[in-house]
């Protein structure tokens, strides 16, 4: 992602995390939450975008985003065969369309492509996202109680998978 393009994309990945968050999506963000707080996410992500230690994959309908993932690479030695799928979002409007599943399978693809096999995610247990995980080869690993505060504020599970592309 150049300067450019981040310039043109941040504010649309900023309204993007907005709509999801107020949709109830577990994306690490509470209730209210700004468009300025949603760019200054993104903003913070550039770094690691720039210097490959992160991906991001957007889907797009026309000039809008519709749906995002990342890969963010392990950068220890002993962990180079091995990415984490993170904030998988994709915009209410454009549910149900199979986008999710795209994106996923495009990840794989990448991940692959950069030598990591072995791939790690979490999600809000009961969250939509916990049953299209399996439906994409993840294998559901356990559960940890009270992980992280949901964005209406109440305390969630996560459930923890893993894929490998092997």
């Amino acid at each position: 992602m150049t300067p450019e393009d981040a310039e043109t994309l941040v504010p649309q990945l900023g309204a993007l995390l907005t709509a999801c968050v107020e949709d109830g999506a577990g994306i690490g963000f509470v209730l209210p939450m700004s468009q300025e707080q949603a760019e200054a996410f993104w903003q913070s992500k550039l770094p690691s975008l720039e210097a490959g230690e992160a991906f991001l994959m957007i889907a797009r309908d026309g000039n809008d985003i519709a749906g995002v993932v990342m890969l963010a690479l392990a950068p220890q030695d002993n962990g180079r065969h091995r990415a984490e799928v993170a904030k998988l979002m994709v915009h209410p409007n454009h549910r149900r369309k199979g986008l999710a599943r795209k994106l996923m399978a495009a990840i794989d693809g990448l991940a692959l492509s950069l030598g990591r096999w072995l791939l790690v995610l979490d999600t809000v247990t009961g969250d939509r996202a916990e049953t299209l995980y399996p439906t994409c080869g993840y294998e559901k690993v356990g559960i940890i109680p009270d992980y992280a505060y949901g964005s209406h504020g109440t305390l969630d599970a996560t459930t923890v998978f893993f894929k490998d592309l092997r």
